[in-house]
């Protein structure tokens, strides 16, 4: 079905009759909306600019809850490819999948939509038949067309098939012809932008947007971590490589990476303290309250059983909490992070073998800390990778790595309770730059983030993050910045200048300046409002 049935259709009609000044825009992402966050974001700004504002797309995961009450943005689901499809070659189904979108995208831009929009911004890629047909419905309604670069098309298709095959051929043809002119051109880098100035000689305005995450994402406090782990309690437990791994914890008052401290005053107070064990824990640590010298006077005694003074802390024995997001295909070689996994195991065995002395002169002394990988997402070759990870993972007495499925809303607090992000991205144009970093930092979470050639517009080594070519670099920094976790100095460095720098939420200066700008100038942080605001009012708002 297209779009949401009769009354959602009677409704546009009748805010338009009654609204016929109001500015109208068209956001259009061949691809499942709740997995698109830049195009939401894009929708949910222009509603903001009071924008009669129509979401184009597939369904399948939920998109934001904010979209879906925002009386100014109507959202227009696509047919899906029928299911046989899938079942078929390639060179078989991709004609046919063309035809069903074109029919299903033509209906919802040029029926569904009764007022033609000012604006039409489609996402890029895919690119067939996207571009073709917003340039056409573009110029048949005196549409605005705005072409959101977050990559090449023919460049992801290159991986599947390699770049000599006829079909890339006839992408990249198709992507340069149609994605050519437009009112305006929008890119996630400022290589991507030089790139096709000079390859295609772009028409239009272009402009530099950088990927940055919604206003609420942030780092959390013990509350939330806490609240997140007892949701995700159940999860948990059905994991057979949890078993015996992570610390002895009993909901609601205690989970893998909290516990609930009764707080008194600190003259007569209770004492926190670590211990280490040799069978559990993360080093491992065993939490204890200590029996303080002086007994409590009644007023403390009360405070100490006061639920308003049970707050929930960090437990000193957790597990380091690393969180990769994936969508599981062949731009991201997930084997790198399970070589470098298999390689901090060893060492922190051996660190655990030799004590708090230093396991070789070069070496500085110190533990390190057990660590549970969480991966979320889905894709092609997750079967695979998780596999290979299970019989992994069963002569490891240091590592756990597992995969979740998060609910839209619990994704930005798994990032803002972790200790460090992992990025495997790579991509298939080496001009876009992975949105997952963008939420980490965005939560305040340091990335180690696989090197290439335009992720230092986003990732500063030794500022947010650092970045590796391979599993034995990668290995490396995991030592380096969890060696005694959680006290850990140079994990503290990288959050601090993150924290830093949200605190100061102005325009970076590369994002202020044009191409001439060095990118090695001290990195700021801006949030997507601020950066949308900078860059796409002049654009829409004249």
């Amino acid at each position: 079905m297209v779009g949401l049935g009769t009354a959602g259709h009677q409704r546009d009609v009748l805010e338009s009759s009654t609204n016929p000044k109001r500015r109208s825009a068209a956001v259009l992402v061949l691809g499942d909306i709740g997995r698109s966050p830049r195009t939401m974001y894009h929708a949910q700004s222009f509603a903001e600019n009071d924008f009669d504002t129509h979401l184009i797309g597939y369904g399948g995961s939920r998109p934001l809850p904010s979209l879906e009450t925002f009386p100014l943005v109507h959202v227009h689901y696509l047919w899906e490819p029928p299911e046989f499809l899938r079942r078929l070659p390639f060179v078989l189904s991709a004609p046919v999948k063309v035809l069903q979108q074109i029919f299903a995208i033509l209906y919802v831009l040029i029926v569904r939509i009764s007022e033609p929009p000012e604006f039409i911004l489609v996402q890029n890629p895919p690119s067939i038949p996207t571009l073709a047909l917003a340039q056409a419905v573009a110029r048949l309604r005196s549409s605005k067309l705005i072409i959101d670069w977050h990559n090449l098309g023919y460049s992801i298709l290159a991986l599947k098939l390699g770049t000599s095959h006829t079909f890339v051929k006839v992408a990249k043809r198709f992507e340069a012809t149609f994605g050519r002119s437009a009112y305006a051109h929008l890119f996630v880098t400022r290589v991507m932008r030089d790139h096709l100035m000079q390859e295609w000689d772009l028409k239009g305005r272009k402009c530099v947007l950088y990927d940055r995450p919604p206003r609420h994402f942030h780092r959390c406090s013990s509350q939330e971590v806490h609240e997140l782990f007892r949701k995700l309690q159940v999860s948990l437990c059905a994991q057979k490589a949890l078993q015996d791994f992570l610390p002895e914890h009993s909901a609601p008052h205690s989970t893998p990476l909290t516990y609930t401290a009764p707080q008194v005053p600190s003259t007569t107070g209770n004492i926190i303290k670590a211990n280490a064990s040799p069978t559990r824990g993360v080093f491992a640590h065993r939490v204890e309250i200590a029996t303080p010298s002086m007994t409590p006077t009644p007023a403390a005694q009360v405070a100490a059983t006061d639920s308003l003074n049970r707050l929930p802390v960090l437990r000193p024995d957790r597990p380091a909490l690393l969180v990769s997001s994936t969508s599981w295909t062949e731009d991201e070689d997930f084997g790198i992070l399970l070589d470098a996994l298999n390689m901090y195991n060893l060492r922190a065995e051996e660190r655990a073998k030799a004590g708090t002395s230093a396991v070789s002169e070069d070496l500085e002394p110190g533990l390190l800390p057990k660590v549970l990988v969480i991966v979320t997402g889905k894709g092609p070759l997750k079967g695979y990778y998780m596999e290979k990870i299970d019989k992994l993972q069963n002569s490891w007495s240091w590592v756990r790595c597992i995969s979740l499925w998060l609910e839209v809303d619990d994704y930005p607090t798994l990032l803002g309770s972790a200790d460090l992000g992992i990025c495997l991205h790579a991509s298939s144009s080496a001009m876009d730059l992975p949105m997952k970093v963008v939420d980490m930092f965005g939560c305040g979470l340091p990335v180690c983030a696989l090197d290439f050639p335009c992720i230092g517009e986003l990732v500063r080594n030794g500022i947010n993050g650092l970045t590796f070519k391979n599993a034995a670099q990668l290995a490396e920094q995991l030592e380096t910045l969890l060696l005694s976790f959680p006290d850990s100095a140079p994990l503290q460095d990288l959050r601090s200048h993150l924290s830093s720098s949200h605190a100061k939420s102005r325009a970076s200066k590369d994002e202020r300046s044009d191409a001439g700008k060095s990118v090695d100038a001290q990195w700021e942080w801006t949030s997507w409002d601020e950066n949308w605001n900078r860059v796409m009012k002049p654009l829409v708002l004249k």
